[in-house]
């Protein structure tokens, strides 16, 4: 990307990398025989979507919204699996949808008779805990003891309520193919013996196979594996980070440097709570063109500043090669998957504008935001 020609803030999607991405994850489920869909709640920037639907064919919701997204922009109804499904919105929701997981049993229950005198087919799951997850980070276990997210074995008492297609589990967060291969471990002692009854699984999302040293073949032989031992089962993945992983940059500019006792902090116009949640939320260090992570003695450190008036909002020193100028442009390396879907208005800080570096080295700014975006996520 030549970003000279990048207005500041942006978030910039870089065409060749994401293509590069969807070829592999196409390779992945013809060669093992499943589907991979992309989950929106790690990478929703439609505009990319003709792109993606060129390799992939379906998608998975959280929400209303996002089964309505999926049918509108994907082309086609959406796996759909909420926390909690509300009467107002469950009938919507069932016309964008061709998959509806339910969280819990009672919610299957208080929702079935809609669900089968609905018009149109739509094939009924419900969400298994295995109680185990490789996720260390405790905000994204969701097998954490206690957890709200799926149903525990014992609370089927034996028994697969009628009417039940599919079984869906989430264990993974960015994790490895062995991971997933111990996961399914717990799944089929737990609940091998509702499979036979049923159509479809769903593993989930957080297999990062697009990360440079992910065992790509391993994953298709546990894939193929599992099919062999399931031939009657269709297979989904549905993960989000692997989508979109490294194929995009936010784009940043040095408004002020400031110092206090001996700390220079660089003042930038994106901020970290509202436009980075995540490198405070979980926390990580986001890589930074022309800059090392760690303070190296001798060259110039920096803490990073966000635009917003919360004291928190800065990443600890990044070193420099150079001392840093007003005006200068900072890129925030892999920021398309997960941070843009999270990001806010909060403080009515001015929002990154989201563009498109296209394979034949054209820029495509594809929205820009101003005043009325964020009047509108005001309340009235």
């Amino acid at each position: 990307m030549d970003i000279k020609k990048i207005p500041s803030p942006c978030f910039v999607l870089d065409e060749a990398r994401l293509r590069q991405n969807l070829s592999l994850i196409q390779r992945v489920q013809k060669e093992a025989g499943v589907q991979i869909i992309l989950a929106f709640k790690g990478f929703a920037m439609w505009s990319a979507f003709p792109i993606v639907r060129e390799y992939v064919n379906g998608a998975t919701a959280s929400s209303l919204h996002e089964a309505r997204l999926c049918f509108e922009e994907m082309k086609t109804k959406a796996h759909t699996y909420a926390v909690a499904y509300t009467p107002r919105e469950f009938g919507k929701i069932l016309g964008y949808s061709s998959h509806v997981t339910f969280n819990s049993i009672g919610q299957y229950r208080r929702f079935r008779k809609k669900l089968e005198a609905w018009p149109e087919r739509v094939s009924p799951g419900i969400r298994v805990n295995p109680g185990w997850s490789p996720v260390g980070t405790a905000l994204y276990n969701p097998a954490s003891p206690g957890s709200r997210l799926g149903e525990p074995l014992e609370n089927f008492k034996g028994k697969l309520p009628d009417g039940i297609e599919g079984l869906h589990f989430h264990t993974l967060c960015e994790s490895s193919s062995f991971d997933l291969e111990q996961t399914l471990e717990h799944f089929e002692r737990q609940f091998g013996a509702f499979l036979p009854q049923l159509q479809w699984v769903n593993f989930g999302g957080g297999h990062l196979m697009t990360k440079k040293g992910y065992d790509v073949e391993h994953l298709i032989s546990v894939l193929k594996a599992f099919k062999k031992r399931h031939p009657h089962l269709h297979v989904l993945l549905e993960p989000g980070s692997a989508f979109a992983w490294d194929t995009g940059v936010l784009v940043a500019t040095v408004l002020d440097i400031v110092n206090n006792k001996k700390v220079k902090t660089a003042i930038l116009d994106v901020s970290f709570t509202a436009h980075m949640p995540d490198t405070l939320e979980m926390p990580y260090r986001p890589r930074v063109q022309d800059a090392s992570e760690e303070p190296v003695p001798g060259q110039p450190q920096y803490r990073l500043g966000g635009g917003s008036c919360l004291s928190g909002d800065f990443l600890e020193a990044y070193s420099f090669d150079k001392p840093l100028k007003i005006g200068q442009k900072i890129v925030f390396e892999d920021m398309i998957h997960y941070t843009m879907v999270k990001t806010s208005t909060f403080n009515g800080v001015t929002h990154p504008s989201i563009a498109i570096w296209h394979a034949d080295g054209t820029l495509d700014v594809v929205r820009r935001f101003g005043y009325n975006d964020y009047k509108r996520r005001l309340s009235c």
